[in-house]
């Protein structure tokens, strides 16, 4: 299998994946019923939309953006920065986490396929400083990215991700000591004042040619006088209820509104869902994600968080949406722009 790829479970980890109550029929399940095309649409018909997109799939102009030093953010606040789409960094009281950073550009293992917006891609693997803990939620490309992990993991102390996952990054010589896999409701405290529990998300797995032979999870982290969840990619049900109910109130989730489709209803939110999920998690306020850096839908680029937008607004969920690479106290007031609107010349 070419090393992009990553690899397939084996052994012990095959082992331990076939005794998971998710793993049935030789691979993993959701907890609701889950079609990737519940309609059974065409190939050809769901192909043809992608290849006549409009020109709106992607900005005409750089998104505005900013980059600082990720080594000399203060401390003393809790802070987010967004890197587009669904990679972020988080510091809080010093402890550093990284969620699902993508710096390579792509999201693909084909360099002419899923090319970052100018401006989406001013931050690499080398900005980012020493990591605590890197959380990845689960392999699609856009989400797990074979350059990016190469440069980042020698400076990472400690990896959580979905069972299965391990595998890929044994594989590009990831030390395994620093992996910890968990099955969805599992947990593993990373310090004495730092947990981080594996819930469901709706959703499916796969980087070469078999679907769900790993997991895929959202994440419930708790750290020192707060508590966020870290969505990944998730369809709209009710395991946010359940995890809501179970851990919320929360006082952050980052959420996706993006890439959204109506061949694949049951895989990504729509904008309007990631309000009610927010709600069902009794989240405290939202950053909406999985936007803003590539194309894998055929709506226009900014139409997630313009109809996000409206939908919080509409049911009074606070939200916070920074520019790409702008470091957000997200405790604190913030004056939100709609930077996201400007027109595209073609």
């Amino acid at each position: 299998m070419v090393t992009t790829f990553g690899k397939y479970p084996a052994g012990e980890r095959l082992h331990r994946i076939k005794n998971s109550p998710n793993y049935r029929d030789g691979s993993f399940q959701n907890v609701e019923k889950t079609s990737v095309n519940p309609n059974d649409v065409s190939m050809f018909r769901i192909l043809k939309k992608m290849i006549f997109r409009p020109s709106s799939v992607r900005p005409s102009v750089e998104i505005p953006n900013q980059k600082v030093d990720l080594n000399n953010l203060p401390s003393t606040e809790p802070l987010l920065v967004w890197f587009g789409h669904s990679s972020y960094f988080l510091q809080v009281g010093g402890f550093r986490i990284l969620v699902d950073p993508v710096f390579s550009g792509n999201a693909s293992p084909f360099r002419f396929f899923g090319k970052a917006f100018k401006g989406a891609d001013h931050y690499n693997a080398e900005d980012i400083p020493a990591i605590d803990l890197l959380v990845l939620t689960h392999d699609h490309y856009d989400h797990l990215d074979y350059d990016s992990i190469r440069t980042l993991h020698p400076k990472v102390a400690k990896i959580v991700t979905s069972l299965g996952v391990g595998a890929h990054l044994e594989k590009w010589n990831v030390a395994s000591e620093k992996i910890t896999e968990l099955d969805w409701w599992e947990e593993v405290r990373i310090t004495s004042e730092v947990k981080i529990t594996a819930t469901p998300s709706r959703h499916f797995s796969g980087r070469a040619f078999k679907r769900g032979q790993t997991l895929w999870s959202s994440f419930v982290l708790e750290l020192p006088r707060f508590r966020l969840f870290l969505g990944g990619d998730s369809g709209y049900d009710n395991s946010f209820k359940k995890i809501g109910d179970e851990f919320g109130p929360f006082d952050l989730a980052l959420l996706e509104c993006g890439q959204f489709g109506k061949y694949w209803p049951q895989i990504h939110m729509f904008p309007e869902q990631t309000g009610q999920a927010a709600a069902d998690l009794q989240a405290k306020k939202v950053i909406p994600v999985h936007w803003g850096k590539f194309v894998l839908s055929y709506h226009p680029w900014n139409e997630p968080i313009q109809r996000f937008v409206a939908a919080a607004e509409k049911a009074g969920v606070d939200y916070v949406s920074p520019r790409i690479g702008e470091p957000v106290n997200f405790t604190a007031e913030y004056e939100q722009q709609p930077w996201w609107l400007f027109e595209n010349k073609d």
